[in-house]
């Protein structure tokens, strides 16, 4: 499973520090994790059972800046199933 543009423009976009962020996109549940800056770091999509726990995909994002804090690199990496 891959980002797709539609999914990459929520991930963009800025949130509220250190928080935890539910919501849903079409057919997937997304759940993210944000970073101290307010930058989605940890992502998780698939479908949520009855408990909540969302059974799909996890996605962790590298995020490297430079001595000025301008971002040279930024991608999502796909960490696997989750059960």
């Amino acid at each position: 499973m891959k980002i797709g543009k539609e999914l990459q423009k929520i991930l963009d976009k800025s949130y509220e520090p250190h928080t935890t962020i539910e919501r849903s996109m079409g057919r997937y549940d997304l759940r993210f994790d944000t970073d101290q800056i307010g930058r989605p770091v940890l992502l998780f999509m698939g479908k949520a059972n009855a408990q909540g726990r969302i059974t799909g995909e996890r996605f962790t994002r590298r995020i490297v800046t430079n001595e000025v804090g301008d971002v040279i690199k930024d991608h999502w990496d796909n960490q696997g199933k989750i059960f």
